[in-house]
């Protein structure tokens, strides 16, 4: 599937996916998120989870220039960025 293809895709339809397709990385705290990153396929995919709201806020791929990759490559190596 492409990144169009997924982006395109209902919210409850990219939980699913990820769910049943991806594989969980780790999660890290930002802000008022807990961001859980997964990979699917080649590409990594961010889940926002909002505490105070309980409920997936976004889901969108990894942009690797965003100032968070500190927040990842503080706990593992991410190949291919």
């Amino acid at each position: 599937m492409s990144k169009e293809d997924f982006r395109k895709l209902s919210l409850h339809k990219k939980i699913n996916k990820l769910y049943t397709e991806g594989t969980f990385v780790v999660g890290i705290r930002y802000y008022a998120y807990k961001i859980n990153l997964y990979l699917l396929g080649r590409e990594y995919v961010e889940v926002f989870y909002n505490h105070k709201h309980d409920r997936i806020d976004k889901i969108d791929f990894l942009n690797p220039s965003h100032s968070r990759m500190k927040f990842y490559l503080d706990q593992i190596s991410l190949e291919d960025f």
